[in-house]
C-alpha cells in the first residue's frame, strides 16, 4: 500500500484531506509545517507528498527545496489557496511534480495521485531495466506485457538447468540479453559467458573461432590458439546467427554437443569441455531442415527448450517504458536536460511497427536526443518515418499561420488542446490554466477526444 504525507498547518483541512486519501486505499501520515515535513523524509521514505504552500513557520516552498535536495525522487504534490503564478512556477521549477488551488477538487486530487504514483513505479522499473541492460540485474525480463511477462517465467524455470536451449526472434528482439539472463540465473553464473556471432565469420575462421587452431594449420596460424569452446570451459557459450553455420561444419558442433569433445585445427588431439550452449537465430530452422541447409540432428540437438522472443510491435504496452529508459539514459550520456517525451511524440513511438524492434527504438530515441532542443522530445526529432504516424501537430499554411479553414469547431479545440499542452511539456495545470479553464474540464475534454 501507498503512503502519502500529507503536510498543512490547518488542522481542518488535514484532517478531511486524511479522511479522503485514506478512502481511496492509501495509507496517510501527517506534518502540520515544512519543518516537520522535512524531518519525516528523512526518518522514511514516502510515496507521495501532498503539501500546502503557506504555512508559519517553513513554508511549502522552502520544504520542497529541502526534501528534493535529500531525495530528488519523492513526487510532490503542491496545495495553494493562492492561484499566483508566479508561486505555482517557483515550485515547478524547483521540482513539484504539480499544484493545485484550494478548494480542491477532489476528482483531480486523485487523478493526480494516481499519476504521480505511476511516476514512481515507472522510475523504478527502468532503475530494474537499467541494471538488467548492464549485466547486474535478476534473471527475469522487465516488462510490463503478457509476452514478456511469459518469456519471464520460462527463463527462470530454464535457467537452473544444463539443457541446450534454442533462442528464436527477429533481429533487434533482445536475444542476446536473453541468453546473459539465462547465464546469470544457471548454476554457471560465476563461470565465463563467451558469445560467437556465427554469421561474422567464413567457414575456415569460424571453425577456428570455435575449437581453435594449431600453429601452421592454416596461412596466418602463426601460433596456436583456443576455441572459444575451450574458452567457456565451465560456462555458457552463446552460438548468436547459428542458422549461418556451414554444413561441413555442423558435423563437428553436433560432436561437440552430444559428446563434450573438440579438436583444434591441425590437431588430432580430442580435448574435453563442459560448456552449455545456447543459440539464437532469426531464421526458422525447421524450414532450414527441410530446405536441407541445415542438419535435423543438430537442430533437435539444440532445440531442447525453444523460447521466443516476442517482437517489439507484439509487446507495445512496452514501448513507453523503454523509450522512456533509452531518453534518460541518451540524455545523460549527451549531458542534456530532457525530462520525456510529448503526448503525440509518444503515440507516433507507439503507433510504429518497428521492423527493427527494440534496437531500432533504441536507435530512434539517441536521435531524438541529440536532436531536441527543449526539455521534451516532439514528434519533430524523431525519424521521418516515425514522424509522420500517430497523432499529427497542428498543420501550418504557406504564411506561417495555422491551416483552420475548412475545420470542425470539435477539431479546432482538440488541436488547440494538443498544440498547449505540447507548449506546456505535457503539464496539464498550465495547460488548463493557458486554455482558460479548470483542470477537471481539461482532463474531461481529454477523455472526450481519446488523448488521455
Amino acid at each position: 500500500m501507498s503512503t502519502i504525507l500529507i503536510v498543512d498547518d490547518d488542522m481542518a483541512h488535514r484532517t478531511m484531506l486524511r479522511t479522503l486519501i485514506r478512502g481511496w486505499n492509501f495509507a496517510v501520515e501527517e506534518a502540520d509545517d515544512g519543518s516537520v515535513a522535512v524531518e519525516k523524509v528523512h526518518e522514511r521514505p514516502y510515496d507521495a507528498v501532498v503539501m500546502d504552500i503557506r504555512m508559519v513557520r517553513m513554508g511549502g516552498i522552502e520544504a520542497l527545496r529541502e526534501i528534493k535536495a535529500y531525495n530528488p525522487a519523492i513526487p510532490v504534490l503542491i496545495m495553494t489557496a493562492y492561484s499566483s503564478v508566479e508561486t505555482a512556477v517557483e515550485a515547478l521549477k524547483i521540482g513539484a511534480y504539480d499544484y493545485l488551488t484550494k478548494p480542491l477538487d477532489f476528482d483531480v486530487l486523485k487523478l493526480t495521485l494516481d499519476r504521480m504514483l505511476d511516476h514512481t513505479r515507472l522510475a523504478v522499473e527502468n532503475r530494474n531495466l537499467r541494471d538488467r541492460l548492464e549485466g547486474r540485474g535478476a534473471v527475469d525480463m522487465i516488462g510490463k506485457s503478457a509476452a514478456m511477462l511469459e518469456l519471464s517465467e520460462m527463463i527462470m524455470t530454464v535457467a537452473p538447468s544444463d539443457a541446450t536451449v534454442l533462442i528464436g526472434g527477429e533481429s533487434g528482439t533482445g536475444k542476446e540479453l536473453v541468453a546473459h539472463a539465462i547465464h546469470r540465473g544457471s548454476t554457471r553464473a560465476d563461470k565465463s559467458f563467451v558469445a560467437v556471432n556465427c554469421a561474422a565469420l567464413t567457414e575456415t575462421l569460424l571453425e577456428s573461432e570455435l575449437f581453435g587452431h594449431e600453429r601452421g594449420a592454416f596461412t596466418g596460424a602463426d601460433r596456436r590458439r583456443e576455441g572459444r569452446f575451450m574458452q567457456a570451459d565451465g560456462g555458457t557459450l552463446f552460438l548468436d546467427e547459428v542458422g549461418e553455420i556451414p554444413l561441413a561444419l555442423q558435423a563437428k558442433l553436433l560432436r561437440a554437443l552430444q559428446q563434450g569433445e573438440v579438436q583444434r585445427v591441425g590437431s588430432d588431439t580430442v580435448l574435453r569441455v563442459d560448456v552449455r550452449v545456447l543459440a539464437a537465430t532469426n531464421r526458422d530452422l525447421y524450414a532450414a531442415v527441410q530446405a536441407g541447409t541445415f542438419r535435423e540432428d543438430l537442430y533437435y540437438r539444440l532445440n531442447v527448450i525453444g523460447l521466443h522472443v516476442p517482437a517489439l510491435r507484439e509487446r507495445r504496452d512496452d514501448i513507453p517504458l523503454l523509450a522512456d529508459f533509452f531518453l534518460r539514459r541518451f540524455a545523460e550520456k549527451n549531458r542534456k536536460v530532457v525530462k520525456g517525451a510529448t503526448p503525440q511524440a509518444m503515440d507516433a513511438l507507439v503507433r510504429h511497427d518497428w521492423p527493427g524492434n527494440v534496437r531500432e527504438l533504441e536507435n530512434a530515441m539517441e536521435r531524438a536526443v541529440i536532436m531536441t532542443t527543449g526539455e521534451y522530445v516532439t514528434q519533430r526529432e524523431l525519424p521521418r518515418n516515425l514522424a509522420d504516424s500517430g497523432l499529427t501537430d497542428v498543420p501550418i499554411s504557406a504564411s506561417g499561420e495555422p491551416a483552420l479553414a475548412g475545420l470542425s469547431l470539435d477539431e479546432l479545440e482538440r488541436r488547440a488542446i494538443m498544440a498547449t499542452l505540447h507548449e506546456c511539456g505535457d503539464n496539464k495545470s498550465e495547460a488548463a490554466r493557458r486554455l482558460g479553464i479548470t483542470r477537471a474540464t481539461l482532463h474531461n475534454k481529454l477523455k472526450r477526444y481519446g488523448m488521455e
